[in-house]
């Protein structure tokens, strides 16, 4: 599912693109596509784009990691990702459902949060009892 949502955070020019795929890694690839078409949108550098695309490749790998432990999920797990592209800034929070609310993200101090920490601007993780999400944020360079 593939849904463009103008002004949806309420800010004029910001654009919200929701895209859902099945939680798998075959999927990752429209994932980074996605991204790389919606950064260089806001003109980002050739290396910026990467930047991104790994992040959101990393970040999308430890929630299918999730995803993949929760059987009892069935087939149908989607991968959520809802970028938000603001005159500034792109926006990237990719979530997957829980199985159970004891499940955890890696922590801060693990390789994974250290390749999105070195890659993003800013870099946070939720766990809600119903769902996982890693959010991503790069700025344009001024």
């Amino acid at each position: 599912m593939t849904q463009v949502v103008p002004n949806r955070s309420g800010a004029d020019g910001d654009d919200v693109v929701l895209l859902a795929v099945p939680a798998s890694p075959a999927y990752l690839g429209v994932l980074r596509t996605a991204t790389a078409g919606l950064a260089a949108r806001l003109q980002f550098t050739l290396d910026e784009i990467e930047d991104l695309r790994i992040a959101v490749d990393e970040a999308c790998a430890m929630l299918l990691a999730i995803a993949a432990d929760t059987p009892q999920l069935g087939d149908t797990v989607e991968l959520s990702c809802r970028f938000t592209v603001t005159a500034d800034a792109l926006t990237v929070f990719t979530t997957v459902p829980l199985g159970s609310p004891d499940e955890r993200l890696p922590g801060g101090e693990s390789f994974a949060w250290q390749v999105l920490s070195a890659l993003a601007d800013e870099v946070s993780a939720t766990v809600d009892g119903h769902q996982a999400g890693i959010r991503l944020t790069k700025r344009r360079p001024a």
